[in-house]
């Protein structure tokens, strides 16, 4: 069961905005070897805006996360392809729905 996830909201540096979309196309990769992040999404609000979403079993699970590639990948390279650092916004999950 996922109980806790995480939503981090990442604004391009103008004209970086098809990098940064590239960056998080190669994410779903690096997620897919976390075996602590069984949900991960990646997703674009606009033309320059863009988030990702992911959810964990445990506290634990979202820690490792945090300390994997993608966070890794994501802060070495923020200052080239980001306007603004990453904002990080921790969340219980109360409900959901997951296909069978």
């Amino acid at each position: 069961m996922l109980t806790v996830s995480q939503f981090v909201r990442l604004e391009a540096k103008p004209g970086k905005e098809q990098e940064v979309a590239d960056f998080l196309k190669q994410g779903v990769t690096m997620a897919d070897q976390e075996v602590t992040t069984p949900l991960w999404f990646a997703v674009r609000f606009g033309h320059s805006s863009f988030g990702i979403f992911d959810a964990f079993e445990n506290d634990k699970g979202r820690q490792a996360h945090l300390q994997g590639p993608i966070a890794a990948a994501l802060m070495a390279n923020a200052s080239k392809l980001l306007a603004a650092p990453p904002t990080i916004e921790a969340s219980d999950i109360i409900g959901g729905k997951l296909p069978r």
